[in-house]
């Protein structure tokens, strides 16, 4: 199969582009889109047989769920039982934007993959250009994972996309780097207290300031959820080739590892804030500056892809403080790491 990638911007006519894609998902076909988060890999969510190939071209395991993305607000209720007080506080607050609401699903709407045996789906409406408008001229629902191999970094460009789904999907919206990097906010509205199933964009402290308390359990309380509610609850994700571990922010450690590491005749490759530049490591990969969250975050994923394009065979990343945006790098990080910390 042929991918073709196709530029939509700012500067010219897209039309044309956005009736190919469109076309394609219509007759049953996958395509790869950028939202504010990062690429998605769209397939019309009420055909079953399209949302398989979701699964087919990912590698994805079929206990996974998938996000539903929409359009306009309005479409919400065709897809769930009802719409919540608190929801409807998010999505006038928080949407278009980063964050999934996961609800009750409406039985035999969707295609059964989307909700693999579960009475839960989670729906977001993207903040993007080119999603909404591919989302509003295809005028059906996209059911949408990261386009990426199941486990890898999530793409933040087209050109990641095109490394790990050439020849397996058809086309690729080229929209240009994503703004956010990490994945949305999951948060499940079904329960007494709101939980928030997958850090992101929209952080526990901006999601308090709208709808009171809500409850984050931390990655070992993640890891004992049986069946995933939202995508990267169950799973190790965000992972490059060679093993992550976990170090302190702190530069004399770094050194003092990399050094023990490199003597065992380990290749190492530190994935850190621009401060620590001066480690004698043999690959070095900033995802910038400490005190600069969402800066890191934009740039995480590209990082560690960057990591797979080098011999290192291990990869010591740096923690970072659990505030803000902060809290969703390190979920992401935990998750490349399978939870595991150097220990000397």
């Amino acid at each position: 199969m042929e991918t073709v990638v196709l530029t939509v911007d700012d500067f010219v006519d897209n039309s044309e582009n956005y009736t190919q894609a469109v076309d394609l998902l219509n007759n049953g076909e996958v395509v790869a889109f950028p939202t504010e988060t990062v690429y998605g890999l769209g397939a019309v969510a009420t055909d079953e047989q399209a949302v398989k190939k979701i699964f087919a071209a990912k590698g994805r395991p079929s206990d996974n769920p998938l996000i539903v993305h929409i359009g306009t607000i309005e479409e919400v209720q065709h897809y769930v039982v009802d719409i919540p007080e608190i929801a409807k506080k998010c999505m006038m607050a928080f949407w278009p934007g980063p964050l999934t609401l996961v609800m009750q699903v409406k039985p035999n709407i969707l295609a059964e993959s989307v909700t693999p045996g579960m009475q839960t789906v989670g729906l977001r409406m993207p903040d993007h250009p080119v999603a909404l408008k591919l989302l509003q001229t295809l005028k059906k629902p996209l059911a949408a994972p990261s386009a990426n191999r199941s486990g890898k970094p999530s793409p933040t460009k087209a050109s990641h996309v095109f490394e790990d789904l050439q020849g397996i999907i058809p086309c690729i919206l080229d929209g240009g780097m994503t703004g956010i990097g990490v994945e949305s906010t999951v948060l499940d509205v079904t329960l007494a207290q709101p939980v928030i199933l997958r850090p992101g964009g929209v952080t526990k402290e901006m999601l308090e300031e709208v709808i009171g308390p809500v409850l984050e359990p931390n990655f070992e309380q993640q890891k004992i959820e049986a069946t995933p509610k939202a995508p990267g609850m169950k799973y190790t994700h965000y992972a490059p080739n060679a093993p992550v571990y976990l170090i302190e922010q702190d530069l004399q450690q770094m050194q003092q590892a990399v050094q023990t590491l490199q003597q065992q005749q380990h290749k190492v490759a530190v994935l850190a804030p621009a401060n620590f530049a001066a480690v004698n490591a043999d690959y070095y990969f900033s995802f910038g500056h400490e005190d600069e969250l969402e800066q890191m975050s934009a740039n995480l994923y590209d990082a560690l892809r960057a990591c797979d394009k080098t011999d290192a065979t291990i990869i010591l990343a740096t923690t970072t403080e659990r505030k803000g945006v902060g809290t969703a790098i390190m979920n992401r990080l935990e998750k490349a790491a399978g939870g595991n910390w150097y220990q000397a």
